[in-house]
């Protein structure tokens, strides 16, 4: 079965760190890409994070550069988001997607549940 599955989430202060991560099963893990990506309220998916198959690219959007980390375990099939300096405007859902492109133009094609994360000033 096709599956990814995040966790990590949580509720906390601005300034504040989570970690994230997520499994994929049913796909060779180490032949993707591997992205995290940010749903707001109200507004449309944001790429934040992404990193190569080998772990040896990583790609950040501008309002995360500096405070998060990406990074993965080909043999445990699961890639990370560490989250540090937290604000507010990070709050939403956060759901790992990839595929097998990079810099990352496509996508899985399916997502799992996301994670909530909730960020109070």
């Amino acid at each position: 079965q096709v599956q990814l599955a995040e966790s990590g989430g949580g509720s906390v202060q601005a300034g504040g760190s989570l970690r994230l991560s997520c499994t994929l099963s049913g796909r060779p893990f180490d032949r993707y890409t591997m992205s995290w990506v940010h749903l707001a309220p109200g507004r449309e998916r944001d790429l934040v994070a992404a990193i190569r198959w080998d772990g040896e690219e990583e790609y950040y959007g501008d309002s995360v550069k500096g405070r998060f980390a990406i990074s993965r375990d080909n043999a445990k099939n699961t890639v990370y988001l560490e989250m540090n300096r937290l604000k507010p405007e990070d709050t939403g859902v956060y759901y790992c997607n990839g595929g097998q492109t990079w810099p990352l133009v496509d996508s899985l094609g399916f997502w799992g549940q996301g994670t909530q994360v909730t960020v109070s000033s």
